[in-house]
Formats: structure tokens, sequence, C-alpha cells
């Protein structure tokens, strides 16, 4: 985890539609708003969750603003897995106007 800034990395324009995603925001955060079809397992149960990941295909790891999915992608990529880090997090999604649901039933919102 010496060279965070040569992690693979991608801006929201860049994921694809049909990727997998991984929310490794805290749970709170996650029913406030999220993206829908991600996956949510919170940066800090990562450690004994991480065989949860496919392993066999790209995971584009987002968090609030992209300080906790960079250091998930650096924890991944340790254990053989394919992570890119979306720069700027749910932030810059909502910026680009991307879609959210919420688990609340009240308007999706990034906390």
């Amino acid at each position: 985890m010496d060279n965070l800034d040569s992690l693979p990395s991608a801006s929201v324009e860049e994921i694809p539609e049909d990727a997998r995603i991984l929310d490794v925001r805290e749970d709170a955060e996650w029913e406030a708003g999220h993206i829908a079809g991600a996956q949510h397992i919170p940066l800090g149960q990562l450690p004994e969750r991480y065989g949860e990941v496919p392993a066999d295909e790209d995971v584009y790891v987002i968090c609030r603003t992209g300080g906790r999915s960079l250091r998930a992608t650096a924890y991944l990529q340790q254990y053989g897995f394919d992570p890119i880090n979306v720069l700027g997090g749910m932030g810059a999604w909502t910026d680009a106007e991307k879609p959210m649901v919420s688990e609340t039933g009240e308007t999706p919102t990034v906390r």
C-alpha cells in the first residue's frame, strides 16, 4: 500500500453500465442512498468479507469522496482482485446526476 497513486482509478463517467460496483461506506450512508445493484461491504468489514467480492471481474470501488475506496482498492489488489477506485466517490456520482436508490423510502441522498 505504499504507492496509492499508482492504483487503477476511473471517473464516474468511465464506469461501464453493467459494471460490478462495491460500496465500502457505512450502513447509514448506504441506507440513505446508493447505486442500484451495487454490493455493500463497509470498509471495516472488508478483511472478513473480501471473499464475497468477485475475483474474476473488474470491481469499481466507491465511497463518499474517494478516501475509503482508495484504501479498499489497495487492500483488494493485494489479494489478487482487479479493483478500480472511483474518483470523487458518491459525491461525483450525484454531481453527474446518476441514479440512486435508498433503503429508507425517502429520496436518495449521499451522507
